[in-house]
């Protein structure tokens, strides 16, 4: 997996949430320019939907609990909500660079990831939302530790 630039990635916080909590409903928004390849993780209460762009290539993470497991739960959009674009492209593209958005996050928040280690092994599951039943798919990405 290609490793990120850490200059690269520019973290804002939001909505009063600090370096280490909450952890349970804490929001990321992942974001990139193609023009300076900078990594924009916005981390807060509620997903940035200031940062979100027509293009609609965000990564949405948060985490929740399922049952009595902590989960990172997160989407992309493949297609719909008028998302022009070939759907199998922009799902190769999400399968392909979801790792490095992954670790933008992870070091964006490296703060709360050191004080409580044991988010490193919370599983993260992105659904790949697409109206076509061919891309709309769950996806286990493993656990933060892998993208470290």
């Amino acid at each position: 997996m290609k490793r990120i630039n850490p200059a690269k990635v520019k973290p804002e916080f939001r909505d009063n949430v600090g370096a280490i909590n909450p952890v349970l409903g804490r929001k990321y928004t992942m974001t990139h320019s193609d023009e300076t390849a900078d990594l924009f993780v916005t981390i807060g209460k509620q997903f940035a939907k200031d940062k979100i762009i027509p293009i609609r290539d965000e990564v949405l993470l948060e985490f929740r609990m399922k049952g009595n497991e902590l989960q990172l739960v997160g989407k992309v959009l493949v297609d719909g909500e008028g998302v022009e674009g070939d759907p199998k492209f922009r799902n190769d593209i999400f399968l392909q660079k979801l790792g490095i958005s992954l670790q933008a996050i992870r070091y964006a928040d490296r703060r709360l990831f050191e004080r409580w280690s044991q988010l490193d092994d919370v599983p993260i599951y992105i659904w790949f939302q697409s109206e076509n039943e061919k891309y709309n798919k769950l996806y286990d990405f493993g656990t933060m530790k892998k993208y470290r």
